[in-house]
């Protein structure tokens, strides 16, 4: 398994295909392997998402504590945009993002530490995206930032389209007002 820091603590993961004539296998994650890396491992549940069209995005979806989350983040079928945004108050890298493509094909993960608003833009239809959590779902808890935000910039390749969003993200507030 390779990992490599992208910026601002968020990583690259990507684990080993070994393959033969049938196909191949791969563990995606290990406890193991991901405490020999200094990584979180301690996952308390998984989350799939199926998005039919291309450039559906989803987010930028995170929850405060007590129920912040590590998010693991692999893409099963399709490709997608992924992104981190550092939402950590008083960190120096507060208001950043970065962003990996994600595919099946790459076989890459990210890692995403609490304290990051996450979201993705599709760049396939039929795209699954498959992702482990450190905390459960909390409803409460539960809050969301523009994807659009100006001060953030975040540069979508949305090659002119606009993005299929949920109600719920297309009245996302922005960063300032989301963290007053």
């Amino acid at each position: 398994m390779q990992s490599r820091d992208i910026g601002l603590g968020v990583f690259e993961i990507i684990p080993e295909k070994f393959g033969d004539a049938r196909g191949f296998f791969s563990e995606t994650w290990s406890r193991r392997g991901f405490a020999d890396l200094g990584l979180p491992a301690d996952w308390v549940q998984d989350n799939q998402s199926f998005s039919a069209e291309k450039f559906v995005l989803r987010g930028l979806h995170y929850q405060i504590e007590p129920h912040a989350q590590d998010k693991l983040v692999r893409v099963l079928r399709g490709s997608v945009f992924d992104v981190a945004v550092d939402i950590r108050k008083g960190s120096p890298g507060f208001g950043r993002w970065v962003s990996r493509t994600l595919s099946a094909g790459a076989w890459n993960q990210l890692l995403i530490p609490k304290g990051f608003a996450h979201g993705f833009l599709t760049l396939a239809p039929d795209t699954e995206v498959f992702y482990k959590v450190s905390a459960p779902y909390a409803p409460r808890h539960e809050r969301a930032i523009r994807y659009d935000d100006p001060a953030l910039a975040i540069a979508w390749p949305l090659e002119g389209a606009s993005p299929v969003l949920s109600a719920k993200d297309r009245a996302a507030p922005l960063l300032a007002e989301a963290l007053s």
